[in-house]
């Protein structure tokens, strides 16, 4: 079936980064096989991190199919264009089915695109990760790529206003090494040696960023080790915690 919907939505969005001028850095794209299915499992600082974890494998000419809560498949915008584009609806109610998908997707040669952090890091540190990504890459026998993302905070963080008319906004992409699946003995063991990888890259990126905060009031998108004043990993998970209902007397 032709692709319709994925190709122009690049294309737009390919404009977009002339538009503002985006400091793209990309490396390790050449790990996205060309062929063959693969998960690339990304950190999570951005609600616009599907598009630069999906721009990893345009070098490949891979079409990323990313797994999305269901909410957003049911909007009335976002619904048609995440169908038309192929991604995969997560319904937590129905998480066996969602999981069953995206198997499938990886056994036909395609390329799925996971968050194993679940949420966006408000401290900009990896979280724990499910081992979703992991279990996949092991059922369907294909390889596991980290992906490490920077910058994309400074555009649509959480709990800060969205900025999408920033210009020249240094944003960093790294693909690391494909990991097999074949050489670890479980799903638990594969995601804490994805954490460690995805951990490094993103300290990496950290250390290599050619921005620094203006000043104590553009420090937000900075984490706490650093200087910034990002919640701490302990007080992002105090946030992130649903909200306690009294109980009726």
């Amino acid at each position: 079936m032709p692709e319709l919907v994925y190709p122009p939505v690049i294309a737009a969005i390919k404009t977009m980064f002339r538009v503002l001028d985006l400091r793209l850095t990309v490396e390790g794209k050449h790990h996205v096989p060309r062929t063959g299915g693969a998960v690339m499992a990304s950190n999570h600082l951005s609600y616009l991190d599907f598009i630069f974890c999906g721009f990893g494998a345009q070098e490949s000419r891979r079409l990323v199919r990313f797994m999305a809560k269901h909410e957003v498949f049911a909007h009335k915008v976002s619904g048609p264009l995440m169908r038309g584009m192929k991604h995969i609806p997560v319904n937590r109610r129905a998480g066996a089915a969602s999981y069953n998908a995206a198997v499938e997707v990886l056994r036909r040669g395609e390329v799925v695109g996971v968050f194993p952090e679940a949420t966006v890091s408000r401290s900009l540190v990896v979280k724990d990760l499910k081992n979703g990504a992991a279990r996949m890459a092991q059922d369907a026998g294909v390889p596991l790529l980290p992906v490490a993302l920077w910058g994309t905070q400074r555009l649509w963080m959480k709990g800060h206003p969205k900025n999408l008319t920033r210009r020249h906004t240094p944003i960093t992409i790294l693909v690391g090494e494909p990991m097999d699946p074949a050489a670890y003995p479980d799903a638990g063991t594969m995601t804490a040696e994805l954490k460690t990888r995805l951990t490094a890259m993103v300290d990496r990126a950290q250390q290599e960023y050619p921005d620094k905060p203006a000043g104590p009031d553009d420090a937000w998108w900075q984490p706490a080790h650093l200087g910034g004043t990002a919640p701490t990993p302990e007080q992002a998970a105090e946030l992130d915690r649903p909200v306690r209902r009294n109980p009726v007397a």
